[in-house]
């Protein structure tokens, strides 16, 4: 191994390790006020409040003492062994978490069936990953049976200090996916859990536009089945819940959503698949009654397309947009991609006599800001090979007669 592979290895190591020192990070609460009203319908109102998320190994005090600080203990499952960036490209926000009626014990040493939960979510603005972390907090007093837990919830003062145990993470690198189509992709889903996990459900769920929910596959720790496809089993053990989308077609766009239920808890993680095909792009001339000049974009998903036609009638200036330019209805072919046509006549007039380049500019989602550009000369246009062809051939000729009359000579 070369020390550049080696470098190349450390690369994503070094950004992991940079992240475990970051001892807190600023974070948005959701916080959720909860009541039954005087018709005894359960009414929900969200406030948003600046927290602390500050990672405490040994009980130490905050570092903020006038903000909401959630401490976070040690844990197996420490949210910034999953973290690569740099810390301000993250946007991280906590919300409170029901278990309705509920009273399931958290099965690690100190969960109780009264415990108050959170999730913590990190998403990289660059859309690298999402992760979320379930928090455990212990309050001081036990819930009633009777209710769901979120009319019990702990009221967070201005400057609380919460201390939670981190129990369960679930993430993916791929919330965001663009694929062509007839493409093999895999949508990253990984977990972890801060103990043995004896129940353990696992599922992916697929969701159309305007569509119900599609079960793709679903696994069970407990009864060992198996439903659908598309996920190594054997990785389940580890963690690796990745989906696997073979051959994709346009039905394959949509959210995807792959679910961990480790009881209490439930959590999922949405990635979003995007079909994208560009379009194959031709520039050709009619020769009909009224020439004209087609420009034809085939074969693109989804629909949307950009075509400008451009005319340059000499060298060096710059070339002039169209404005009389037509365009064919769109037409949609069985694999769902779609093909349009814009084109320009080029009606007999002094302006249109000489000889000009035609130009196509097609823009597209596929092409990432960038264009298809295509060029073409129009019909009658004489050029340099057209000028220089009669000569070359007329000196051709020359050369012959006069190597014929030099031989006449010698005989």
């Amino acid at each position: 191994m070369t020390i550049f592979t080696v470098l190349l290895c450390l690369i994503p190591y070094a950004g992991v390790l940079g992240f475990l020192q970051v001892k807190w990070l600023r974070c948005r609460l959701t916080d959720e006020y909860v009541w039954t009203n005087a018709e005894g319908h359960i009414e929900t109102k969200n406030s948003y409040r600046e927290a602390v998320l500050q990672f405490d190994n040994s009980g130490n005090s905050a570092l903020l003492s006038d903000s909401i600080t959630f401490l976070v203990g040690a844990s197996k499952v420490d949210m910034r062994k999953f973290v690569e960036g740099p810390v301000d490209q993250l946007q991280c926000d906590i919300h409170r978490y029901s278990k309705g009626m509920s009273r399931v014990r958290w099965p690690s040493l100190g969960g109780t069936g009264h415990d108050i939960w959170f999730t913590c979510t990190l998403r990289h603005t660059a859309g690298l990953f999402n992760i979320t972390s379930f928090l455990r907090v212990t309050p001081a007093t036990t819930m009633s049976a009777h209710q769901p837990d979120f009319l019990s919830w702990l009221t967070i003062g201005v400057k609380e200090k919460i201390s939670a145990s981190a129990v369960m993470v679930l993430m993916t690198r791929s919330p965001s996916v663009r694929v062509g189509l007839q493409k093999e992709t895999t949508l990253h889903c990984q977990f972890a859990v801060d103990h043995k996990v004896p129940h353990l459900t696992v599922e992916w769920h697929l969701q159309r536009h305007g569509e119900r929910r599609t079960k793709l596959f679903s696994y069970s720790s407990s009864s060992g089945q198996t439903e659908g496809s598309g996920v190594a089993v054997k990785g389940i053990a580890g963690g690796d819940a990745s989906l696997t989308v073979p051959l994709t077609k346009v039905s394959s766009e949509g959210t995807y959503v792959c679910s961990v239920r480790v009881p209490p808890l439930d959590g999922s993680v949405d990635i979003a698949l995007h079909i994208i095909e560009p379009p194959d792009v031709s520039l050709t001339t009619k020769e009909e009654q009224i020439p004209s000049v087609v420009c034809e974009a085939n074969g693109f998903y989804p629909l949307d397309v950009e075509i400008d036609l451009f005319k340059e009638t000499s060298s060096g200036q710059r070339p002039e947009k169209l404005g009389n330019v037509l365009h064919s209805s769109h037409l949609q072919h069985h694999d769902g991609t779609h093909s349009v046509a814009a084109f320009v006549r080029l009606r007999p007039s002094p302006q249109d006599s000489g000889c000009a380049i035609y130009s196509c500019r097609v823009s597209h989602v596929s092409l990432q800001g960038l264009y298809i550009h295509k060029s073409i000369i129009s019909p009658g246009c004489w050029t340099w090979i057209h000028l220089t062809l009669p000569g070359l051939l007329c000196l051709i000729f020359v050369i012959i007669i006069f190597r014929a009359g030099r031989r006449q000579r010698y005989f």
